[in-house]
């Protein structure tokens, strides 16, 4: 009985970190670009959002982890192929909070204090390569996420 209840806990916190994460990405996201005026707040503020839930991503990532090697451990085995998933979360999460987005913000930064954009300055083609690889990155966690809420919604 009290496993369940942590299988419980588990699937409700996945569901509303990874519905967060989509939120983000697919809705706030777009939204900055068509709402706000300047294409350079809107990056600024979209970086970071995708920087906090990168961090948050980790966070739950491991701290879920965690719970599922326990009910693997108590012979639940849902759950083995549930922690490779959270896994490669992880993974796109690392990836993209402590490389890409500091990056990134290090080149906007460097093209700021020279008073210029970061598309205006000599670092475009490499912000727009890390800008590419990250979005990938984003949809492939993305579906990781949607197939950690299928596997927890499986009996």
């Amino acid at each position: 009985m009290r496993h369940q209840r942590l299988q419980q806990i588990l699937s409700i916190v996945a569901g509303l970190w990874v519905g967060g994460f989509i939120t983000v990405g697919y809705l706030v996201t777009p939204s900055l670009f068509t709402t706000l005026g300047d294409r350079q707040v809107a990056g600024i503020v979209a970086g970071n959002l995708f920087r906090l839930e990168a961090y948050l991503s980790i966070a739950l990532s491991l701290a879920l982890m965690i719970v599922a090697n326990f009910l693997v451990a108590r012979g639940n085995d849902l759950f083995r192929r549930v922690r490779w998933i959270l896994l490669a979360i992880l993974a796109c999460a690392i990836v993209a909070g402590l490389i890409l987005i500091p990056w990134m913000s290090s080149l906007r930064d460097q093209a700021n204090a020279e008073g210029i954009s970061v598309m205006a300055s000599s670092s475009a083609s490499l912000f727009s390569s890390l800008h590419g690889v990250s979005s990938i990155l984003y949809i492939i966690q993305s579906l990781f996420g949607i197939a950690l809420l299928w596997r927890l919604s499986q009996k």
